[in-house]
């Protein structure tokens, strides 16, 4: 048997160290890995690391149920909708071991909202258009033609959810998760997540730590 333990991130992006399964859900990675043509064009700036796989949460990673000590997303569940973001949930949870843990950070909408009704009470002149860009709902430019198809085929950098603590703590409850609490940069006894983490993806942001029950 093979005992040695395992840690999952999904929506990894670029950030795939070793001894981790990265896996990203981008269409682009699809584009990449095509022989021949996937080398030709990349929509980023650069390419995926070879040691990320293909793998979509929201229909479930290839990874055998309860079996991962620990699992990380950061800035991934914003870019899915209500129904999606409750499956992923629910699909991390199964992958997870008992007592394993899974690490997340987002944008924090309840920090997001104080900035706006700040700027509103010290009437800033486009405190609703500064919430929206800040939020990343919204569209501010479509692109149309065969860029605003491109865009629409390996795109999906949009925000569709936002989310504050509390109801976080509601989702995460119902799917079964325990010890739920809001972490900061750097604070998970877990000394693998320092592997993942970026200190510039946590700013004034929402950072969650909870277990699968034992």
């Amino acid at each position: 048997m093979n005992n040695e333990a395992t840690y999952v991130q999904f929506g990894c992006a670029w950030s795939a160290p070793h001894g981790w399964r990265n896996f990203d859900a981008s269409p682009t990675l699809r584009f990449e890995r095509i022989p021949v043509i996937g080398k030709l064009y990349t929509k980023n700036d650069k390419r995926f690391p070879l040691n990320v796989a293909y793998g979509d949460i929201t229909k479930g990673l290839p990874i055998i149920g309860a079996s991962c000590d620990a699992v990380y997303c950061s800035h991934v569940l914003e870019h899915l909708s209500l129904d999606d973001c409750r499956v992923a949930l629910r699909n991390t949870y199964k992958i997870l071991k008992p007592g394993g843990v899974f690490r997340f950070v987002l944008p924090d909408l309840e920090y997001l909202i104080r900035l706006y009704t700040e700027a509103v009470q010290n009437r800033a002149p486009t405190p609703g258009l500064d919430f929206m860009r800040a939020t990343g709902l919204g569209l501010e430019k479509r692109a149309y033609g065969i860029k605003g198809l491109v865009y629409s085929i390996l795109g999906n950098s949009q925000h569709l959810w936002m989310w504050d603590y509390q109801s976080l703590v509601h989702e995460l409850e119902a799917v079964g998760f325990v010890n739920i609490k809001r972490v900061q940069f750097g604070d998970s006894t877990i000394h693998q997540f320092k592997e993942v983490e970026n200190i510039s993806r946590w700013e004034n942001c929402l950072g969650i730590e909870c277990a699968k029950q034992s």
